[in-house]
């Protein structure tokens, strides 16, 4: 008779493992929950791993485990779709765990599963796991768990994180080439600068002619960068570090974001992301329960932008006095008029949640115009930079070149 390893939870709450002998899986199971305890894993032909004591411990440097938006939206989805289909909340997570053990997203849904085994609600254990689930969706859980919806309520999360995954990813993709373009700029200048130059000064230097003023601003910036380019990269990354460092600060963020907000090209798809952002985040949390203030709180900690935030936490304190979404937003001449005129509209029908998903695929409209509008400037704007500084170190060189020439009279 095979014997299968099992862990398991007492009624209290304890952990517990073992080996029981059975005809197959089934059967272990039912013996394991005849001694009054709640299975967790049943792994057939493997001895069950002996506890270590305080001596036994082992220690190792690890960081917690975290899932990132895609992870998300995959745990998310595949719970749904096992919850729509009838099985119960705690065997749902523990397929998910049992799919994946190696895993981060493994291992959270183990943790969920002990959890809940535990007693605790679903919305609680998820906010034990902040780092993964962030309040956007715990709260709606809490919803869901409140009204006995929770696969729709899941089903309308993985729609949300879609969305914000595919305007992710649309900025990204437009920011591939002009990052592209200028590293390989940037690697062929110091290739000419360290290798291509020092020959030709060299040369020129055999010769004893005068050179004319940009060979010399060239051979100097190459002999600087030759001689104190470690020196000056090791300043330029550590004042990078000191400028992410300031950008962590709130002032710092507030900056940063209304810098953001006001520089041309970048403003009109960093704008338009935000909006289009916090439209889908606030209707979503709206349209399953979530109080206003609440749902106002976890937008203002999702948007993305510190100066947007600030505004929303302001028009915040303004609803709790009893004043409707629209105009304390209006007021803070930051968001558009059109968004403010159809979130007035939408309170005064009473259906603030499609008033938000027409705002939302407006701006996401936007945001695909903002974009191509960004790449189609961006594009020649790089590539003249680029040609003109690769074209100042080669007419430097040439101009020299010329006058070298023609004093030897060579024609």
């Amino acid at each position: 008779m095979p014997t299968f390893a099992y862990k398991a939870l007492s009624k209290t709450g304890q952990r517990t493992e073992g080996a029981v002998d059975a005809a197959d899986r089934l059967g272990a199971l039912t013996v394991i929950e005849r001694m009054g305890l709640v299975p967790v894993s049943v792994i057939e032909g493997r001895a069950a791993p002996a506890s270590r004591g305080a001596g036994g411990r082992r220690f190792r440097l690890s960081t917690p485990d975290r899932m990132g938006a895609r992870q998300i939206l995959l745990f998310s989805e595949e719970l749904g779709d096992l919850l729509a289909a009838g099985m119960p909340l705690g065997s749902a997570l523990n397929c998910l765990a049992s799919h994946g053990k190696d895993s981060a997203g493994g291992r959270i849904a183990a943790d969920l599963r002990d959890r809940i085994i535990r007693g605790e609600a679903f919305s609680d254990a998820l906010a034990a796991h902040a780092a993964s689930f962030p309040p956007l969706y715990s709260n709606m859980i809490r919803a869901g768990e409140a009204s006995g919806a929770l696969a729709e309520v899941l089903q309308r999360l993985v729609e949300h994180y879609e969305r914000t995954l595919s305007m992710r990813e649309k900025i990204i993709a437009a920011l591939v080439y002009p990052v592209i373009v200028l590293i390989f700029g940037f690697i062929t200048v110091i290739f000419a600068m360290v290798k291509i130059v020092p020959q030709f000064s060299k040369m020129f230097k055999q010769m004893g002619q005068t050179l004319p003023p940009s060979t010399r601003l060239l051979m100097g910036m190459s002999h600087f960068i030759i001689r104190y380019g470690l020196f000056t990269g090791i300043g330029v990354a550590l004042v990078v570090v000191l400028f992410l460092r300031y950008l962590k600060t709130t002032s710092g963020r507030l900056w940063w974001d209304g810098i953001k907000l006001r520089t041309p090209l970048i403003r009109g798809v960093v704008a338009s992301g935000v909006f289009a952002n916090f439209a889908y985040t606030l209707k979503t949390l709206l349209a399953n329960g979530v109080h206003v203030l609440q749902a106002l709180r976890i937008t203002e900690q999702t948007v993305g932008n510190a100066v947007i935030a600030r505004e929303l936490a302001h028009a915040r304190e303004r609803v709790t006095d009893g004043t409707t979404i629209s105009g304390p937003l209006a007021a803070s001449k930051v968001f558009p008029e059109v968004m403010t005129d159809m979130l007035s509209v939408g309170e005064q029908t009473g259906d603030m949640p499609a008033a938000l998903q027409h705002i939302g695929r407006r701006f996401e409209t936007e945001l695909d115009r903002n974009i191509k509008v960004f790449t189609t400037a961006l594009e020649p704007i790089l590539i003249v930079l680029v040609a003109g500084v690769v074209g100042f170190v080669a007419v430097s060189i040439l101009e020299a070149v010329f006058q070298a020439t023609g004093s030897l009279g060579i024609k």
